[in-house]
């Protein structure tokens, strides 16, 4: 049996349409679709579908990347298939592991997928040090400025006001409020 497994990465505004489209088009008689993010190994679908294989099954994907982004999961879940006795086949890419020649294919093309993803998360990181090294903090902007946070560690410290009261009074929650108070207090204490 022909099983076709579709995915797009949560969050997106992506659409598995198409692939199931190939994957109709492609004879499928079953389809596990669903919107995860390939990095990760918790996506339920997948897991249900891997349940299920039986032997001479094979399993379809649109494209390699949607299968998983990762070579060691990708080694882990071929391992799964053909623990199994299924094989597995991309559209995109033409590879079959029903034959020796599909499945060296499979490993070099899920080696340069691995390849390509290090490179990314490098440049990345080259850029974000390069950023802080220009004097550019990332994440997100202080929800209270400077003047404010002293106002609050000066009142909650001092007994005045609760840090709920403090919570409300600048529309933050009162773990916001919590992190200042726990900052101030080691600062003073160092």
């Amino acid at each position: 049996m022909l099983i076709g497994y579709a995915r797009v990465s949560k969050g997106d505004d992506q659409s598995t349409a198409a692939q199931m489209r190939a994957l109709k088009g492609a004879g499928c008689d079953r389809l596990f679709e669903e919107a995860a993010s390939g990095g990760r190994w918790d996506r339920p679908q997948l897991h249900r579908m891997l349940d299920q294989l039986r032997p001479d099954d094979i399993v379809v994907v649109w494209k390699l990347d949607r299968l998983s982004r990762s070579l060691k999961d990708m080694l882990h879940i071929l391992e799964k298939l053909e623990a199994a006795g299924a094989g597995f086949r991309s559209l995109t890419e033409s590879i079959d592991t029903t034959s020796p020649a599909g499945r060296m294919m499979m490993q070099m093309v899920g080696s340069f997928a691995e390849f390509e993803r290090a490179m990314i998360r490098e440049r990345t990181s080259a850029g974000l040090a390069e950023a802080r090294a220009a004097g550019r903090i990332g994440g997100r902007r202080a929800k209270l400025s400077a003047a404010q946070r002293a106002d609050v560690l000066e009142n909650v410290l001092s007994g005045r006001k609760a840090a709920a009261e403090m919570a409300r009074l600048y529309k933050v929650s009162e773990a916001t409020i919590s992190r200042i108070v726990s900052a101030g207090r080691q600062s003073t204490a160092a």
